[in-house]
């Protein structure tokens, strides 16, 4: 098995950022503004990270879905990769791509069952990349992510099969679960946010647990 890429969401700091590029994370995940959910920062502060992590890979994760916000966000943040975290039109992704061709778009696929495979496949057209996750975007308080819920690991398997572009997985992964959802889906890449994390704040114990199961299950 190829090696999986980690992804380190909610990131609240330079320093939080550090830490987990210092024990093996591929990739940061940023939060502006949601309806709900942790991890939300300034995009003043999100700015600050990418700046002081250049060579760093950075996922805005964002709500928004109008093509002209999102690029304006990204061009505010810096970050090298947004992640959308709602629905888009149709088009949108293919045209975020033509005006900012140096970023990477990624399309979020909330596993709500059976349906999310076509979703899936839908979503990959122009994208860099697909995130599962176990939000519920038609919520009465949209969930966007960041719910620490598992999901049918069964559906992202087939998805991972259905796409032709990376597959992250997201969704109440822990050190405990890790390695299974791994050898399950078999994604190109993890990511992370209350399962590493005690009180709110990242912790290197707990990390450095989820690395190791990581790498025991690739």
């Amino acid at each position: 098995m190829d090696r999986v890429h980690v992804k380190i969401c909610c990131i609240q700091s330079v320093e939080e950022a550090a830490l987990a590029l210092e024990l093996g994370a591929d990739a940061l995940g940023l939060v502006s503004a949601m309806p709900s959910g942790p991890g939300v920062i300034s995009e003043a502060e999100i700015a600050r990270i990418t700046a002081a992590l250049p060579e760093a890979d950075t996922f805005l994760l964002t709500r928004l879905q109008d093509v002209e916000a999102l690029a304006a966000q990204q061009q505010r943040t810096g970050v090298r990769t947004v992640q959308l975290c709602d629905r888009l039109p149709d088009g949108a992704v293919q045209e975020l791509r033509r005006r900012l061709p140096h970023v990477r778009w990624v399309p979020v696929i909330h596993i709500a069952g059976e349906t999310s495979v076509a979703e899936a496949v839908a979503a990959a057209v122009g994208a860099h990349a697909l995130l599962l996750d176990s939000g519920r975007p038609s919520a009465p308080v949209p969930e966007l992510g960041g719910t620490g819920r598992t999901h049918d690991w069964e559906v992202s398997a087939r998805i991972r099969t259905a796409v032709s572009v990376p597959v992250y997985l997201a969704g109440g992964l822990n050190p405990a679960n890790v390695g299974a959802a791994i050898r399950r889906v078999r994604p190109f890449g993890v990511d992370v946010c209350s399962g590493v994390r005690v009180q709110g704040r990242l912790d290197r114990e707990l990390l450095t647990r989820f690395m190791a199961a990581v790498r025991e299950a690739e």
